[in-house]
């Protein structure tokens, strides 16, 4: 029987990340096999969200891909010979560097470009946006590969009927349609992919980190369950950024901003 470890220093680098000025850069970087999911990538995605999750100096985290190719998919080639014990527990190794990256305290946003395929797609719906280039197409090919996956995150993200004739047909989906389902937030040119994403991390790296912080942690829990108990949960969020304090600093830098630029409202109404 064909065991599982986790990653050892043998294992080639299929993940890079570091963090600047509060920015955790996370980049795929297995550009020759156009980013296919291995099991060594499966371990390092997930060390890397749960080290990034415990860095109190990260606010947010840009999440991108080396090469023409955001993500092909699962790597299909490291299945051969194995039996289904050890792919199944492939697989959950795969659900496990998911969740490390949904579940991640900071914002994560996926910038994505050219094919971005099967389980591509899964990171992508794992992290909190995403924005994609023009050059960016999505496909959700499993049952054509002969097994199941992409079933849960993609019918929350598009409903059940839209996900079922993508993973039915497996057709490629252009950039445009998956911005119009809300795969992806925003379209950009592929040469300001990068720069769009510096100045969102900038933009959100600036707001307070425990409101961003609970703010995620609302929007997540509250989609879970009605808007009574959805409230609720965000009125708990309240009473925790009042018991630390620094909503005081938002007031006063608003009330700095109303003074300098006079509004009757809101800057963004």
């Amino acid at each position: 029987m064909t065991t599982m470890n986790g990653p050892t220093a043998a294992d080639t680098a299929r993940v890079h990340w570091k963090a600047t000025d509060g920015v955790a850069h996370v980049e795929l970087v297995r550009p020759r096999a156009r980013n296919a999911v291995d099991l060594a990538m499966c371990h390092q995605l997930r060390s890397a969200f749960e080290e990034i999750d415990a860095a109190d100096d990260v606010r947010v985290v840009l999440l991108s891909a080396r090469g023409p190719a955001f993500c092909a998919g699962a790597d299909m080639k490291e299945r051969t010979g194995r039996d289904g014990a050890w792919v199944r527990r492939r697989r959950q190794a795969s659900f496990a560097a998911y969740e490390a990256i949904e579940r991640c305290r900071h914002p994560v946003v996926a910038l994505v470009h050219g094919p971005v395929v099967g389980s591509g797609g899964e990171i992508t719906l794992a992290a909190d946006f995403a924005v994609a280039a023009r050059s960016a197409t999505f496909r959700f090919p499993e049952p054509h590969w002969g097994t199941v996956g992409a079933t849960q995150r993609l019918q929350r993200a598009i409903g059940k009927r839209r996900a079922k004739e993508l993973l039915f047909t497996g057709r490629s989906m252009p950039a445009t349609e998956a911005l119009d389902l809300g795969v992806v937030s925003r379209l950009v040119p592929d040469d300001l992919l990068a720069e769009t994403g510096v100045e969102i991390a900038q933009t959100v790296a600036k707001a307070p980190p425990l409101a961003i912080e609970l703010t995620k942690r609302a929007v997540d829990l509250g989609g879970e369950t009605d808007l009574d108990r959805g409230i609720r949960i965000e009125m708990a969020a309240i009473e925790q950024c009042l018991s630390e304090g620094s909503w005081r600093d938002g007031v006063e830098r608003f009330a700095r901003r109303g003074t300098e630029h006079p509004r009757t409202t809101e800057d963004e109404k």
